[in-house]
């Protein structure tokens, strides 16, 4: 992780914010010549090929009552699994009942073999970005209200983390399942400075990779919530360069836009911007993009992000394409049943040799 990135976890106050910009500015300056690599491996993974047909056959929707404690297929070199997140509507509604004769996959215009699927809400991987920019003072605690409420619908087997980002990027709380500790790192952002938001999601993206590959004998969906206000102004990383990492990960990003002031204006050149890189960030990757118009519509948007995460397919595939050659693939999912509509990421790089 380059260190001009992430600033100590607990350094939230503005005025100490402020009080460093400058030494911050020169020590980013000389670390950005340093700046390393960001490309990551593509998002495939190694399935025992016994397990996924199991999963295949057996994989049923729990009752509201059962807690998702089954035992997670492991991991092992040799099999490359394309896994993908899913996500089905009916005229906006999320459709919950399907089977995996359901779904049909196409890679670059070929029909794939469904190797694996699930649809038992299996444990997630989040990380919560909160804007704590000078312009989000008057919005601020509503917006934390609304994604406290967001944490305490989170399981016991779900991990989440907390990041506040204005001119830097600040993890408050690192990936936990205790809730109290969740809400009291959203309770400690406080606004003031710029928006780094590509650093932020940078941060973040790391991060999710790191603590799932600390449990490689499970399955874990990966997702950003991200909450901003206007364009980033103060990172290092370009735009393109943090789209290129998210389109390599597993991550689905929902990004939130708070329009600059009450009602739907949403005219400022910078708001534009902002809405089309938040729009890019969930398109890419599998996520969704939300504008409320009012600050009071927050609480709904989280609901439904909640909601979508616990409707969602797990489903896989071993690629007919045996090159490794690095080049991006195409991914469509289509459901037999009409009037339906899939989303999920629109594609992912092939692995190389290296």
């Amino acid at each position: 992780m380059p260190g001009d990135l992430r600033a100590p976890a607990d350094a939230h106050s503005t005025r100490a914010r402020h009080g460093r910009h400058d030494e911050a500015r020169a020590r980013r300056a000389r670390h950005a010549r340093q700046r390393p690599e960001t490309r990551v491996e593509t998002a495939v993974k190694p399935l025992i090929c016994a397990v996924a047909a199991a999963a295949f056959v057996s994989a049923q929707t729990p009752t509201r009552d059962q807690q998702p404690q089954r035992q997670q297929p492991s991991f092992r070199a040799g099999v490359e699994l394309v896994s993908l997140n899913v996500t089905v509507t009916d005229a906006g509604k999320y459709v919950t009942d399907l089977a995996a004769t359901d779904f049909a996959v196409y890679e670059d215009g070929a029909k794939q073999d469904i190797t694996f699927f699930n649809k038992s809400n299996l444990p997630i991987a989040l990380a919560f970005l909160v804007d704590t920019s000078a312009s989000m003072e008057t919005k601020l605690q509503t917006a934390q209200e609304a994604a406290i409420g967001f944490a305490r619908k989170l399981r016991k087997q779900d991990l989440a983390e907390v990041v506040d980002f204005d001119s830097r990027v600040v993890v408050l709380a690192n990936f936990t399942n205790n809730i109290g500790d969740l809400e009291a790192a959203i309770r400690k952002t406080s606004a003031g400075g710029s928006t780094s938001l590509y650093n932020a999601v940078y941060i973040a993206l790391k991060d999710l990779k790191k603590v799932v590959a600390k449990n490689v004998d499970e399955i874990r969906r990966e997702a950003i919530i991200v909450l901003s206000d206007g364009e980033d102004t103060s990172s290092l990383l370009p735009f393109e360069e943090v789209l290129d990492l998210a389109k390599r990960s597993e991550t689905a990003i929902y990004s939130i836009g708070l329009r600059a002031g009450e009602g739907p204006s949403t005219t400022t050149r910078g708001f534009k911007e902002a809405e089309f890189v938040l729009r890019q960030f969930s398109q890419e990757t599998g996520g969704r993009a939300f504008f409320p118009n009012q600050l009071s519509d927050l609480n709904n948007v989280y609901g439904q992000i909640a909601e979508e995460l616990s409707s969602q397919y797990t489903v896989g595939y071993s690629s007919r394409n045996p090159k490794r050659d690095g080049a991006w693939r195409r991914i469509v999912v289509r459901v037999n049943r009409p009037n339906l509509v899939a989303r999920t990421k629109q594609g992912y790089f092939a692995p190389t040799n290296h």
